[in-house]
């Protein structure tokens, strides 16, 4: 069905683009939208209607499934422009992968993955004129699906839509980062729907993030939902440390995202000849690591931050301060950029142009 589907994508453009009344070189990432939107339909168990038309409001039923029971998930991802203009996606295969493990851990059936990925170049070569060509910046864009049938009653919905929009974006931190190591509030469990990117995994880290803000942070650290001991996440990120020259971040549990940055960068760091360990880590480890001296580099790895030094983790009875050099965490992060506007060759093959 979604080899025919891929082909037969309707596609309806604006009599004329918006782009020339924002700044590109100026822009914050979720304030302004471009032209289009990606839609297609679930009804009678199948995928149906793929069209790609103007960005417009979506009719609504009071009673859509999706606001009384929170069958909704994303994806998040970045386009950029190759020196000659080509538009180009990131590992545009793991997103759909991902999309399709969120939504069989919610309940909700799973999109075709070539349609996923053909809907997403061809939206994003309309869209090739919102991409921001200042360092740093790209096209942000939000694959999504949710429940919209109106029901009321707990059970799975039967309709649902699956949709792209997209937001050019600047640089998310310009900066090192402050982290609260969060010990009442927690994120997810295992066996909870920690490692899926649903909605309402989001909804429940405001209230705390907005605490750790106005104490100065920029983030939540994540602590493990039983002991507050094992490191888990960042709001908006996976979490990397070097310690004695090796990296180490938090194992795949269960009630942590797998991010396609954190698997990008553990398979370049491998690929640069270091060595990355995926495991539990104890908070009171990088309290060790501090004070003997071998706690070296921190970063946080995300689509929308890219890669994310950090300076501090604290909270009322905890401070840890990282070293001011990050030469590891710069090449990292020169590196992935490179690789994603083809400035430099992508040995693992990761990028595709939608054109």
């Amino acid at each position: 069905m979604s080899e025919i589907m891929t082909s037969e994508i309707k596609i309806t453009k604006v009599k004329e683009s918006r782009v020339s009344q924002v700044d590109l070189e100026n822009v914050t990432m979720g304030f302004n939208f471009t032209d289009h939107m990606f839609i297609c339909d679930y009804e009678n168990g199948e995928w149906q209607n793929p069209r790609i038309e103007p960005l417009a409001l979506i009719p609504t039923h009071p009673a859509a499934m999706a606001l009384h029971y929170g069958q909704a998930i994303f994806e998040g991802m970045k386009a950029r422009k190759s020196k000659n203009g080509t538009p180009l996606l990131f590992r545009a295969d793991e997103n759909a992968k991902r999309l399709n493990f969120s939504a069989d851990r919610m309940g909700m059936p799973l999109f075709p993955e070539d349609l996923f990925i053909e809907a997403l170049k061809q939206f994003t070569a309309i869209e090739k004129d919102w991409i921001p060509s200042k360092e740093g910046s790209a096209l942000y864009l939000r694959p999504f699906m949710y429940a919209d049938e109106p029901f009321i009653g707990m059970r799975a919905a039967t309709k649902f839509k699956f949709m792209i929009i997209a937001s050019p974006a600047g640089p998310f931190f310009s900066r090192k980062i402050k982290l609260y190591a969060e010990k009442k509030y927690v994120r997810a469990v295992n066996g909870g729907t920690g490692e899926a990117k649903a909605a309402g995994n989001y909804a429940a880290a405001i209230r705390p993030t907005e605490y750790a803000k106005a104490k100065g942070y920029d983030q939540v650290l994540w602590l493990d939902a039983h002991d507050f001991e094992y490191i888990q996440e960042v709001g908006t990120m996976n979490i990397f440390f070097k310690i004695g020259g090796k990296f180490i971040t938090p194992s795949l549990t269960g009630s942590i995202l797998s991010g396609i940055t954190r698997m990008s960068v553990i398979d370049l760091l491998r690929h640069k000849g270091f060595e990355v360990t995926e495991r539990p880590i104890k908070i009171s480890e990088i309290i060790v690591a501090s004070q003997n001296g071998t706690l070296e580099e921190a970063f946080g790895t995300g689509t929308a931050v890219g890669i994310a030094m950090i300076e501090e983790i604290g909270n009322n009875d905890l401070s840890i301060k990282f070293p001011l050099e990050n030469p590891v965490s710069i090449m990292v992060n020169d590196t992935l950029n490179k690789i994603k506007k083809q400035e430099i060759e992508d040995p693992f093959g990761w990028v595709i142009e939608a054109e």
